[in-house]
């Protein structure tokens, strides 16, 4: 009951080979190679972004609009809207 004994392998092969057809087969691995260099080279770059990218701990804090202080006196319209 452990894994795929080579018959197996074999019988896998043949269905793939009967699915879809001689000819389809290595297009579709010329594809698969493609998307996976593809994936692999998004991946280092990814990983070289964020090598060079500063922590977010390292930032300092903006504050959100509901926070901010206002610094300068409110107008004095009869809006008693905060702004």
């Amino acid at each position: 009951m452990g894994g795929l004994q080579p018959w197996h392998w074999l019988i896998v092969i043949a269905a793939f080979i009967l699915l879809f057809g001689a000819k389809k087969l290595p297009d579709a691995a010329r594809s698969l190679g493609k998307s996976m260099r593809i994936f692999k080279s998004e991946i280092k770059e990814m990983q070289a972004d964020g090598a060079e990218k500063p922590e977010a701990s390292s930032l300092p804090a903006t504050p959100v609009a509901s926070e901010r202080v206002e610094t300068a006196a409110p107008e004095q319209s009869g809006d008693k809207r905060p702004a």
